[in-house]
């Protein structure tokens, strides 16, 4: 047992606040940046560059927006890609979850290459966002046509 142990307690016994559908979308997209075990310069940009177009961050102030990227790194830092998604999907509505996958293949195909670990996320998320198997094809194919050239 720690000295913070003994003065602010058993940190387990700490629940974290759920994400809400700021951070679930945020943190579906920031899974799609790190899921390769690396987070490239153009994956950060179309992050951020998807974030500020979306409504859902309209109204966040810098610090506020800051502080939900903080949490979400800290997430992604302690239990990596997949604690991340385990956190964030639920709080994806369910009218966003076309769009996150949308934006997710975006993320993934921004540097150029989509190694197996990428493959796999992307995979992954079509079961967990529960999109339909010919639908998420359609993205996929959608948003390689985007990113050729």
């Amino acid at each position: 047992m720690s000295l913070f142990d003994d003065v602010l307690g058993d940190s387990s016994s700490f629940t974290e606040k759920p994400f809400g559908p700021q951070e679930g979308v945020a943190g579906v997209l920031l899974g799609a940046s790190a899921c390769d075990g690396h987070i490239a310069d153009e994956e950060v940009q179309s992050l951020m560059t998807i974030l500020g177009r979306m409504n859902l961050y309209s109204r966040l102030s810098g610090q506020h927006f800051g502080n939900m990227m903080d949490r979400l790194m800290g997430t992604l830092k302690k239990g990596g890609p997949e604690k991340l998604l385990e956190k964030a999907i639920p709080a994806v509505p369910p009218e966003l979850r076309e769009t996150v996958f949308a934006n997710a293949c975006d993320i993934v195909l921004a540097d150029g290459v989509v190694d197996s670990e990428e493959k796999e996320f992307i995979d992954q998320l079509v079961r967990r966002l529960e999109i339909d198997g010919d639908r998420a094809k359609n993205i996929v194919k959608v948003m390689v046509y985007k990113n050729k050239g």
